[in-house]
């Protein structure tokens, strides 16, 4: 590959259906098919907001994305950072951005090993060869192809993964009574939980439940990898098209979740929630479909590690090694580069997983969402006005990202719904929320006070003529 939009955004030469497959195979991740019907399995209703966040995700998508792309395709972007170098002018917004990006994106590509390793785990393989064999594979059919890579091999993991889901909530239920008995059952086991939960929402989890939904569609399109899969689009129409076509994956996310619950009327018991789904496909299938279901969630970890180490090679080589060297690569020079450090990043996350317990990836995904959620001033913002001081959106990015990982770490990055005391009342919010709305409160604030002292306000070199229609 002679350049990074070769290798890195195949070329910008995805239509409707490869982009589809891509931005699908991205966002509903091995770790999806695990951790959502585990968060069901273990918690009950407040595990499904999942489901309104992929729904809130995709007008928020239709509104903003092609806009974005436009832009992007424009100027020859590669990353939302590149947007903000270019939208702003500001070398350390640039670097915040990107290292945000980096920092999230990491934890996230281990999630996807982890739900490899409970896989592998639950076919009763131990040992760390099995994650170590498929990082040689990941690592060595995205260096040499790039995106083109993931976008083949995420049509085959979406056929798997569709075959998985529908025989699983025909037949299991079928087996078990029906689905009236499933909910019932999972409804009592779920009270014999320490703490208590039920299938439907209690008082007092309407807010957090909401504002994770709220949160989380916040943050699934501002992350690098989705920026990755929509930036390979070959126009701005394929991704409206992609909007209107992709709440088909929120129907799929819906029928996943319910697994949680057929694990439960099914008897399935484990103190490792993340086992439920895997324990649930070997005790009610045949070997050989446990076997390919098993294998469907497997592939679903290869594509979206794939993409997001993509991601993360490109910020690295654009924005953050570009920024702070102030040199002009050449774009063959840009590609070798981006090529060893996506090797680098997944042998990281390697490590991560096979050095570190699970829990520490989950928890490090719990504060990748809410880090990523700061991007939304200085992207989504940025994209529609040019008004905010890029200075202030600095101030207000740290903020942000300071207040929600204390929030986080008050809670012993165990949930990331935070109890707000906030004129005498509590309110339990998803962290994210209450740091972003500082995060904008602080940008504006600042703005003013800058304009006021006549700022230096940044040079905005996009054209203008992008934004439009």
């Amino acid at each position: 590959m002679a350049s990074l939009e070769e290798w890195g955004l195949a070329g910008r030469s995805f239509g409707t259906w490869v982009t589809w497959f891509l931005i699908g195979g991205d966002l509903y991740t091995a770790y999806t098919v695990i951790a959502v019907p585990a968060a069901l399995y273990g918690a009950g209703a407040m595990g499904f907001f999942a489901v309104p966040y992929a729904i809130i995700a995709y007008p928020y998508m239709m509104l903003v994305l092609p806009r974005l792309w436009t832009v992007c395709h424009r100027h020859g972007y590669i990353t939302f950072a590149d947007f903000v170098s270019g939208r702003y002018g500001n070398r350390w917004l640039t670097v915040a951005i990107a290292l945000t990006g980096v920092l999230a994106l990491m934890p996230y590509i281990a999630l996807q090993l982890v739900g490899m390793r409970v896989v592998i785990g639950a076919l009763g393989v131990h040992g760390e060869w099995p994650l170590a064999a498929a990082f040689v594979i990941l690592a060595a059919y995205t260096y040499s192809s790039g995106l083109r890579a993931p976008a083949v091999i995420a049509i085959v993991k979406d056929v798997m993964l569709y075959v998985m889901v529908l025989a699983a909530l025909i037949i299991l239920p079928w087996k078990l009574g029906g689905y009236a008995h499933v909910f019932a059952v999972a409804n009592q086991a779920l009270g014999a939980h320490s703490p208590a939960a039920t299938i439907y929402l209690r008082q007092g989890q309407f807010l957090g439940y909401s504002t994770l939904a709220l949160g989380s569609a916040v943050a699934l399109m501002l992350y690098p990898h989705t920026a990755t899969a929509v930036l390979s689009a070959q126009s701005a129409k394929v991704v409206r098209r992609n909007a209107a076509l992709l709440p088909a994956y929120s129907f799929l996310l819906g029928l996943i979740a319910l697994l949680g619950y057929v694990a439960l009327a099914a008897g399935v018991v484990t103190k490792d929630t993340s086992s439920a789904v895997p324990l649930l496909f070997l005790k009610m299938f045949p070997e050989w479909f446990a076997g390919f279901c098993l294998a469907a969630v497997a592939v679903g970890a290869l594509v979206p590690a794939a993409i997001m180490s993509i991601a993360a090679s490109n910020l690295f080589t654009r924005n953050l090694y570009g920024e702070f060297t102030g040199r002009k690569m050449l774009p063959s020079e840009e590609s070798g580069m981006a090529k060893v450090v996506s090797l680098v990043v997944k042998f990281g996350a390697l490590l991560f997983v096979l050095r570190l317990p699970a829990p520490y990836a989950i928890e490090m995904q719990l504060l990748g969402g809410i880090w990523i959620a700061q991007l939304f001033p200085a992207v989504v913002v940025g994209v529609f006005t040019r008004w905010l001081n890029p200075w202030a959106l600095l101030a207000g990015w740290a903020a942000g990202m300071a207040s929600g990982s204390g929030m986080a770490w008050a809670m012993g990055l165990k949930s990331s719904v935070y109890p707000l005391h906030v004129f005498g009342g509590v309110y339990p919010m998803y962290a994210a929320v209450p740091a972003l709305v500082l995060n904008l409160v602080v940008s504006v604030v600042l703005t003013v006070v800058f304009r006021m002292a006549k700022m230096d306000a940044g040079t905005d070199r996009t054209d203008l003529s992008a934004y439009v229609g």
